[in-house]
Parts: C-alpha cells; structure tokens; sequence
C-alpha cells in the first residue's frame, strides 16, 4: 500500500532483533527490511546470506529501508548470531516434536514489550525459504511463534512472516494507535436545516411530477424523508445537497460547460450583443459586454466547440487563444493578445445589425493593429483543417 508521509516523523523504539537464518535470495531479505520498517524494527542479523553481502538486489526490495540493510550485522552461525538473546523466538509452520511453548505472535508480542522493558535483549529466528528452520536451531530457541493460517497452505514469504510479527508488536507497542482518523465533521444539521432542504427538494420534484400516483405521494415523502435522517447530516452536507438539487434544476454551469445553441438561437444573442453594445455610455456597457460574453462562454455553437477544441489540443495553437472575451467593448469570437489576432465566427443569413456591428468591430480592432480572420461556421464544418492551415498563416513563423 502506497502512501508514506516524509513529512512525518516515524517511531524509534527499542525492538526485538530480527534474524534471517541463511536467506537465500536478496530480494527477500530487503522485503524483510522493507516489512521492518514499517513496524519501526530496524535491527537486522543475517547469518550466512547464500548470495553475500552487500546485495544489490536487497537494496532494490527494501523500497526505502536503506538505513536497515545498512546497519545489518552479519554471523557465521546461529548461535554466534543470538549469544546475546535472553529471549528467543523461532518462527515456523512445522511442529518439529520439541515440547516447548507454542505461542501466536500475539501473545508473543506481548512477552517480547515486557522483557525489553526489563531491559532484555529479545531475537527473532526466521528460517530458510526453501526449508525453514533446521531442528538444531529450533531448539536454541525459548518459545516457537506459529500462525494461525490455512493448515493445507501454511507456507509464508520471509517478509510476510516478518511483517505479521512486527505488525503484532508494534501495534502492542503503540497501544493500537492508527497514523490518522476521519476529518472532523461540521456540526450537525438542524432539523430547520433538514426541513428547509426537504421542502426544496419537494418543490422541484414537484416540478417534474416525481411524486405520483397521488395517492403514494405521503409514503414517498416518508421514504424520502428518511434517506437524509438515517445519514445523520452536518450543515456542510446540507449546503452540499442543496446545491446539488439546484444545480439539477438550473441546468449547468461554467465556461464551455453550457448548453450548445444551434444557429438560430446563436444568431439572437448575437443580435442582442449588437444592439447592446452601440450607443450605451462606458460602464453601462462594459457590465452589459460582460454579462453576454460570460453567456456565450457558457453556451457555445457546435462551430464554436468545435474550433476551441482545436485550439486548445493543436500544438501550433495551444495557449495562444482565449474564447469570448472582452476586447475593449467589443467581444471576439477568439482572440490572441500575444500576436494581436481576433477570429470571427460568421453565421448563415445574419441580421443587418449583426452585419453592422461586425463591420464596427473589425474597424475598432484594426485601428489597434489587430489582424481579423473571418471564417464561416460551415467550413470548420466542413474543412476544419484548412481553415486552422489559414490561421497558421497569420502566426510569426
């Protein structure tokens, strides 16, 4: 599971060593390491790797336990490698016939918490993957850890051996504290807040006579009412839901996430921005611009969406153009500030006004060295790459 915070700092305790007992591949061994550390043991013991010492391929596996492989101590032989133990554990899935205590890692983590407090050292044998631990080395051993696994598959990886020790340990040793908790909740709704809501809710769906036959009217209330109690909701879930149906009944919202006009309705908006945008004062109409330029973010022609889609993919466009913005009082279809070109979008039989204003605004940006490309909805229609190859053209080579 991925998800390390280096921002936090990790537990350092005091841990049981854990031994591997002739290890033969390295990728396992920094498993183990990697396992380790994510349980804050960080003394390792190898006794004997097959493959040596230092092991590329341990480095590989360890995922960032580096600062493990690096303190590793390595021994001849077993008994070199627990001399020191006044506690040893050997971990296997074979009974091996001695008559000794057979503990889960559970209990055993428990014994391992008391006897380091009292300051003893405490070792864990993990055997061969291949063939575990020999009898011999078993017997050097206080307890034997088992686990309670799937008897006809008992088998377990070295490192989710290791893992399921230090997992019982650690969680011992922190009292069973997890790293973090659910956010804090905002308070809890009202009631008012729930019934303001509701009663909301009801009237839209009112509006598109969800609430019927008539007669089952009052039981789908209850059973609608009774979704948003038995979720015990915070304030914040109320504004959340609330916009929600809201949102639902107002249609969307947003740049280029509006409806799509076809030509005829294009074709009066562009008429109500010309009539608009002549003769009234400076802050009369620039409030006016801008409320129509944000209308027609949101609600664009197929022609439009089409066109901006390809300016804002096509490498030889991408970031040059903005769609629908204010130029002074005048709106371009598509404009570039950087090379200080508009792109006009012309529809079939536009009115006269629309004409006249379209005439007005190439004289306005002209004046202020602005080149005009005028290209016909039809053709992006049609041809969209030969019209793109003409706009090309105007760009500096």
């Amino acid at each position: 599971m991925s998800g390390t915070d280096k921002t936090k700092t990790g537990f350092e305790f005091s841990g049981p060593v854990v031994i591997l007992v002739e290890p033969q591949l390295g990728e396992n061994i920094g498993m183990a390491a990697r396992a380790m550390g994510n349980f804050a043991l960080s003394r390792l013991r190898i006794v004997n790797p097959r493959d040596g010492w230092p092991n590329v391929a341990a480095q590989r596996a360890a995922a960032g336990a580096d600062y493990i492989l690096d303190g590793v101590e390595l021994f001849d032989t077993v008994e070199q490698a627990v001399a020191d133990c006044a506690l040893l554990f050997a971990t296997t899935a074979r009974a091996h016939d001695q008559a000794k205590p057979v503990v889960g890692p559970d209990v055993a983590a428990t014994e391992m918490v008391s006897q380091i407090k009292a300051g003893g050292m405490v070792g864990i044998l993990f055997g061969r993957e291949r063939s575990g631990l020999l009898n011999e080395e078993v017997g050097l051993a206080n307890r034997i850890i088992t686990f309670p696994v799937n008897p006809g598959f008992a088998s377990l990886n070295l490192a989710q051996a290791v893992l399921l020790v230090g997992y019982e340990w650690f969680k011992l040793s922190t009292a069973g504290a997890l790293p973090f908790a659910m956010p804090e909740r905002s308070e809890p709704a009202s009631q008012h807040q729930i019934q303001a809501f509701f009663d909301n809710l009801v009237r839209e769906l009112d509006k598109v006579e969800f609430l019927r036959p008539a007669e089952k009217r009052d039981t789908m209330l209850v059973n609608l009412r009774n979704i948003f109690t038995r979720m015990d909701p915070t304030k914040q879930d109320m504004h959340t839901l609330h916009g929600v149906v809201m949102a639902i009944a107002e249609g969307r919202k947003g740049p280029a996430k509006g409806g799509v006009l076809d030509g005829e309705q294009a074709t009066r908006l562009r008429a109500l921005l010309a009539e608009h945008g002549q003769g009234a004062t400076s802050s009369e109409g620039g409030s006016t611009v801008r409320g129509l330029a944000r209308l027609l973010r949101r609600n664009p022609t197929d022609a439009e969406r089409i066109l901006w889609q390809s300016l804002t993919r096509d490498r030889r466009f991408a970031g040059l153009f903005k769609r629908q913005t204010p130029v002074g009082r005048h709106i371009p279809d598509f404009v570039s500030f950087v090379h200080r070109i508009a792109v006009e979008l012309t529809n079939p039989n536009e009115t006269e006004v629309i004409m006249k204003d379209r005439v007005e605004r190439r004289r306005w940006l002209e004046a202020r060295d602005y080149r005009v490309l005028d290209i016909a909805t039809a053709d992006v229609e049609r041809d969209l790459e030969a019209e793109l190859e003409r706009l090309q053209q105007l760009l500096p080579a």
